[in-house]
């Protein structure tokens, strides 16, 4: 009966989710949103500030905020952090001289607010010739490290969508 009866109440109740997608600017975390939200590819502009849409998938909600990424605003990153039960940084599998300063990655996730989050990492870009693997960014950015948080890295081209949806339901479970 039991049983029966949490089946019947997830018909109705909406788990929300707060998501942060954060990456380096251009790197395609706008993009990502929308194709979550939409299906389809929204071109955007640089982000200033954030963009935030709500995702429903199976009774499951997500709110999702695309921070912008560039240098002056990643200082301003940890103003989002609170309540926050997922991270999606996205990385740009096309700029291998920025790759660096995504290893600002390790900081973030040692945020008190951020202990607990799931971390999913998307290696965008992966329809261009060249890019870096889904194996030389997590080699590259030392994922194996990550011991206190339970985190994913995935190959995804955005403008189609691929890769992406099918991580959701990894944050589902």
């Amino acid at each position: 009966m039991g049983i029966l009866f949490t089946r019947k109440w997830r018909l109705f109740d909406h788990q929300g989710h707060k998501v942060i997608i954060l990456g380096l600017d251009n790197a395609g975390k706008t993009t990502v949103l929308y194709q979550f939200s939409m299906n389809e590819v929204v071109h955007a502009s640089p982000t200033i500030g954030s963009n935030v849409e709500e995702i429903v998938i199976n009774h499951t909600c997500f709110l999702m905020w695309d921070i912008g990424g560039q240098e002056s605003l990643r200082s301003s990153w940890n103003t989002y952090y609170t309540n926050t039960e997922f991270v999606i940084v996205v990385v740009d599998g096309t700029d291998r001289e920025r790759i660096s300063v995504t290893r600002e990655l390790y900081t973030m996730l040692a945020h008190e607010d951020l202990r607990k989050t799931g971390l999913l990492i998307f290696a965008s870009k992966q329809d261009v010739k060249e890019c870096m693997t889904v194996a030389e960014i997590s080699q590259f950015l030392k994922l194996t490290s990550i011991k206190d948080h339970q985190w994913h890295i995935q190959a995804c081209y955005a403008l189609t969508g691929e890769g992406l949806c099918q991580r959701l339901q990894w944050m589902m479970s």
